[in-house]
């Protein structure tokens, strides 16, 4: 991440620095937090004391609460509120959530005693990134690091627990990497190659002929997506203004030639953006490529096909819109070695504290990466949700997957609790559990459309595929907002007691719409095929959205910024509700999909009536994308 503050403090205190000395402080240390070691992870002893580590240091945000406050209940998200889209700016979000002064103070002289001179800042100072050997963060944080390998023979440095002196608890959330085992990973279900139509037994075609003569099950279509969804001959009005992004992460970066081959067939006016969207790069992520895949990459590296599948969407989608890639690396420079020989840094929050500190972001961004919640601490994970609401507050949206595992797996010997007892649970995903994202499911055929789920078995290849079920499930972490207040608890009481004990019934509930997510067309490698999962709705949500900013802006009106309290107010009433489709997972039938907003589809998918136009509900009066 290019910092927008470094500085040096070593005269500072001057001779109150002896580094030669132990560890001093005003108070003693106490520990701050402790996290089980996730199964499938075993520890293989201490780490190298010369290990370097990125630490980022979250500091208490002084008023975090007001700007909590202006998003859920004045002009920013509140459509009835007379002043609704009145969105913070760069400098309001700056002001509400910089530390104060005593919490600078106070974690300055705790770093600068401890020997730590150079110290980088996100630009609201709300967080402090340090570069640091192992062996100084130890001491730094009373604790001890350890090599952790994972089943798949990926290795990480991290520690079960850490401390901080007493004095420092209430002005200090979080420290990382220390306790987190996240591992991130696109939510794409599989990648099918296959020159031939398919389809599967008991599959019933559209009969609406319009819908019929575009959409397939296998595979599905840009044309498919605009015509189910009523955009197709929406003409955009303002592209230059109205924007849309997409992350990459873990290596990800899209390759522009398959992107091209894909708009070339199916999208052929938006081809030369293949070569033309903007590719930003944080922390030495990787650029989009320019050249195919060699045979080295091809042979033993299929990374790109989730950016792939992003920018092939998006673009496809959104044409003539700006699009812009993200692609977020490690900090510092990653270089293999015993400890870890794969990257390992935590990648949410590098790249929101990267677009927090730019003034000028995509109106929507689309995120199609996640991870376990419990295996990400929850200090970390309530810092990075803050850090997203960051973007609400600026008009900004951000649109998640909801995962590709259902509650937590196929069956009961991957749904368990983390905290050393393995008790069965339902596994609930992070970051779709953050209350200000909005998460995107997945749908599968066309009339009806429902719920996407496939159980494991043969594909259209003939090649043994697995299990697949659009993510869902109730956080651990985060409590029920207050727009969910008006549906959620209506569908936990028609449960009647179902799977009681399984899942937080009063935590955030996810997702809160959804998209298809099935056998999507796709280009890789210089060849056509298909891949499936919310990794594919969530982009494709997120193009509806897009093309809905462009409607209001071209109107005088702000984007929709952060959807939810809009959403679950009057926005529903513009999406489809799903009501079929099996969810079957943890063993489980799983939730059932109902009438109105449930856990699996939420208010499901945009919706295009007869007159072929999409309907969106904006403050009082309805908004049109025209289709005639």
């Amino acid at each position: 991440m290019k910092l927008d503050l470094t500085i040096f403090l070593s005269a500072v205190i001057g001779a109150q620095a002896v580094f030669a000395t132990p560890i001093r402080s005003r108070t003693p240390y106490s520990v701050k937090e402790t996290h089980n070691v996730p199964r499938k992870w075993k520890n293989l002893g201490r780490a190298a004391g010369d290990h370097m580590l990125h630490l980022q240091i979250g500091l208490k945000q002084d008023k975090f609460d007001e700007l909590d406050r202006h998003l859920y209940e004045a002009p920013v998200s509140d459509p009835n509120h007379s002043r609704y889209g009145n969105h913070l700016s760069f400098e309001d979000v700056t002001e509400l959530v910089k530390p104060a002064e005593e919490t600078l103070d106070l974690v300055h002289e705790w770093l600068l005693t401890n020997g730590v001179r150079e110290l980088a800042y996100s630009p609201a100072k709300d967080w402090i990134n340090i570069y640091i050997d192992v062996e100084s963060a130890e001491k730094l944080l009373d604790t001890e690091y350890s090599v952790f390998q994972h089943e798949d023979g990926s290795a990480l440095v991290r520690t079960s627990h850490w401390s901080l002196p007493a004095h420092l608890h209430e002005h200090i959330d979080t420290v990382q990497p220390t306790t987190s085992f996240m591992r991130s990973a696109p939510q794409k279900s599989d990648y099918i190659q296959f020159d031939q139509p398919y389809t599967p037994p008991g599959y019933k075609p559209p009969t609406n002929e319009t819908i019929a003569k575009v959409c397939r099950l296998f595979t599905v279509t840009i044309e498919c997506f605009q015509t189910l969804y009523g955009t197709i001959d929406y003409q955009q009005k303002v592209p230059g203004i109205n924007k849309i992004a997409f992350n990459n992460y873990l290596g990800q970066r899209p390759i522009r030639p398959d992107v091209f081959s894909f708009l070339q067939k199916y999208r052929p006016e938006a081809a030369p953006n293949a070569y033309a969207f903007k590719s930003i790069e944080i922390d030495g992520g990787p650029a989009a490529q320019n050249t195919s895949l060699t045979f080295e990459q091809a042979a033993g590296d299929d990374i790109s096909k989730e950016a792939n599948l992003d920018a092939q969407t998006i673009l496809g989608m959104t044409y003539p819109q700006p699009v812009y890639s993200y692609s977020t690396g490690g900090s510092p420079p990653f270089l293999p070695d015993i400890n870890t020989p794969t990257n390992t840094n935590e990648p949410y929050l590098t790249w929101v504290n990267y677009v927090m500190g730019q003034k000028d972001v995509p109106q929507v961004i689309s995120s199609s990466y996640g991870d376990d919640e419990q295996t990400v601490p929850k200090s970390y994970a309530d810092r990075v949700c803050k850090q997203y609401a960051q973007l609400g507050a600026r008009g900004i949206s951000l649109l998640v997957s909801s995962g590709d595992g259902g509650l937590g797996g196929e069956d009961s010997s991957g749904c368990l609790t983390n905290d050393g007892k393995n008790t069965t649970t339902f596994i609930p995903s992070f970051p779709p559990s953050c209350p200000y994202v909005t998460a995107v499911g997945a749908t599968q055929e066309f009339e009806p459309e429902v719920a996407a789920f496939r159980a494991p078995g043969l594909g259209p290849d003939n090649k043994t595929h697995g299990f697949y079920a659009s993510g869902s499930g109730f956080s651990n972490y985060f409590d029920r907002p207050s727009y969910q207040d008006a549906v959620v608890p209506a569908y936990v009481s028609a449960l009647g007691g179902l799977y009681e004990g399984l899942y937080n019934k009063n935590g955030r509930s996810y997702p809160d719409l959804a998209a298809q997510g099935l056998y999507f067309a796709f280009w890789w490698n210089g060849t056509e095929s298909s891949i499936s999962g919310t990794s594919a709705s969530c982009p494709l949500m997120s193009s509806i959205i897009s093309l809905v900013n462009d409607e209001l802006i071209s109107c005088g009106k702000p984007p929709l910024g952060f959807l939810n309290p809009w959403l679950y107010s009057k926005g529903y009433k513009g999406f489809t509700d799903i009501l079929g489709g099996n969810t079957s997972s943890c063993g489980t039938a799983g939730f059932p999909v109902t009438k109105g907003w449930d856990p699996i589809t939420g208010f499901g998918t945009p919706s295009c009536s007869n007159s072929q136009k999409t309907r969106v509900i904006y403050n009082s009066d309805p908004l049109f994308i025209e289709t005639e």
